[in-house]
């Protein structure tokens, strides 16, 4: 995910969008494509799985009608009022300060996280190669690499990225054409696929609670879409972003769904767990020697590059939200031998890194299982903060609030799914402690500050 595009209101004046946007639709389609596809996806669906079974599938399909309600909505708060600010700015606008305060800072709590769960990542893909080092140690190798990355200010970073970006998509091409190819007969071998579900049983095997918990993974693989929403002021018509967000869900529901469908139709549900990637697992009986290692390759480039351009994302933020007085001051501070880097935003960025090392070494066994949820949840607050504004803000139909209602319904559904599942309710406890800190931090900014200004 990344967050070049985000930036946070501060006092909510916002500036009008008054540049004259030159991406076409279907530019901002692909674009939206190469964001959101991440780890979360590539690590984070064996979770689902494990969780659930094959009713995966479904998990993702309800997620993306979800998502294309929260990614509407904004789309057209930013066609019927651009702003070169985010959707920080339009909670302000419906329901004051409070609201952008809570929405700014929980977007950088949730990208925190994510920072953490896909340096966790990273650290176990990592011991597919090496199993006997320890987590932690991959963790700090990898947070030290990035860190380095953003001191340097690498002006290429971005090219890297959008290089990255068309690997990591290849690789999920590169598992669908061999998972056809084998499931069509045409890769001769001795194995017994698990086969489609032949009864409720079988597409349930952990029951509607295991279903109920799923949703929180496959909402999460979708993790990103409200910043490509928040592109929708770079479009030449604006009034194309919702066509831009349909195409670009249609284009994730089919890479989604076909490699999702072809891991649990090739594998049986119990060969799945969060410590290797489900296309591995699918495929781990054909004895392919040079797949697991190309697949993981390319998944750990492409985890590196989100968590260095969320990194970026993170330090900037800060930096902004201080400039707009929802942060201390301190933290805007740019040092020009740093390239103009806010170091004080970076090095509680960096702190956030530290944590997410420190916790996978104590808990190596469920840590990513845990910011995973967390972070999930979090962005998940924020998409909430869309669907409330965008009710106060616009002026709907029957038919369009009917949709609203049923965005907030499914992020509910997702949410409290992670209280009926043991193994990452905790989970929802931290990203609960994040919010309770946000809401206080709220509480006394309107008492001490907002109100004496």
């Amino acid at each position: 995910m990344a967050l070049d595009f985000f930036i946070p209101s501060g006092e909510s004046k916002g500036k009008k969008g008054s540049e004259e946007g030159n991406l076409k639709w279907w530019q901002l389609s692909l674009i939206g494509v190469g964001c959101t596809i991440g780890t979360g996806f590539f690590l984070g669906s064996a979770i689902g799985i494990e969780i659930t079974g094959p009713s995966i599938v479904f998990s993702f399909l309800l997620a993306a009608i979800g998502t294309y309600i929260v990614y509407n909505l904004l789309a057209k708060m930013t066609a019927e009022d651009p702003q070169d600010g985010s959707f920080c700015y339009y909670a302000n606008k419906a329901y004051g300060r409070w609201a952008g305060f809570s929405c700014g800072w929980g977007y950088w709590s949730s990208n925190i996280l994510i920072m953490g769960s896909q340096l966790t990542a990273l650290s176990i893909l990592s011991r597919f190669w090496f199993p006997h080092v320890p987590l932690w140690l991959f963790a700090t190798g990898y947070a030290i690499l990035s860190i380095i990355v953003v001191l340097t200010g690498n002006k290429g970073f971005d090219k890297v990225e959008n290089l990255l970006a068309i690997i990591k998509t290849a690789a999920i091409v590169m598992f669908i054409v061999l998972a056809a190819a084998a499931v069509f007969g045409w890769i001769h071998g001795d194995v017994k696929h698990a086969g489609f579900p032949n009864s409720t049983k079988e597409l349930f095997p952990e029951g509607w609670k295991g279903f109920w918990s799923s949703l929180i993974y496959a909402f999460y693989a979708y993790g990103g879409i409200e910043v490509i929403g928040l592109m929708a002021i770079r479009l030449k018509k604006k009034e194309d972003a919702p066509k831009a967000g349909i195409i670009m869900l249609i284009v994730l529901i089919i890479i989604y769904i076909i490699s999702l469908g072809l891991a649990v139709y090739m594998a049986a549900h119990g060969a799945f767990n969060s410590k290797e990637s489900p296309f591995v697992t699918a495929l781990d009986k054909y004895h392919f020697n040079f797949f697991p290692h190309v697949f993981n390759a390319a998944i750990i480039m492409a985890g590196f590059s989100t968590m260095t351009a969320s990194l970026f994302g993170v330090t900037t933020l800060l930096a902004t939200l201080a400039d707009g007085g929802d942060a201390p001051a301190v933290f805007s501070k740019k040092i020009k031998k740093w390239k103009d880097l806010p170091l004080p935003s970076l090095l509680l960025a960096t702190i956030g890194l530290i944590a997410s090392i420190v916790t996978a070494l104590l808990l190596p066994g469920k840590i990513y299982e845990y910011i995973t949820t967390a972070a999930g949840i979090l962005i998940l607050f924020n998409w909430s903060f869309i669907i409330i504004s965008a009710l106060r803000i616009l002026e709907m139909k029957v038919w369009g609030k009917l949709l609203a209602f049923i965005g907030i319904a499914l992020i509910l559904a997702a949410v409290s799914g992670t209280l009926v599942e043991k193994s990452i309710r905790m989970g929802f406890f931290v990203s609960l402690l994040f919010v309770a800190i946000i809401g206080v931090a709220a509480i006394i900014m309107q008492k001490k500050v907002w109100n004496v200004e």
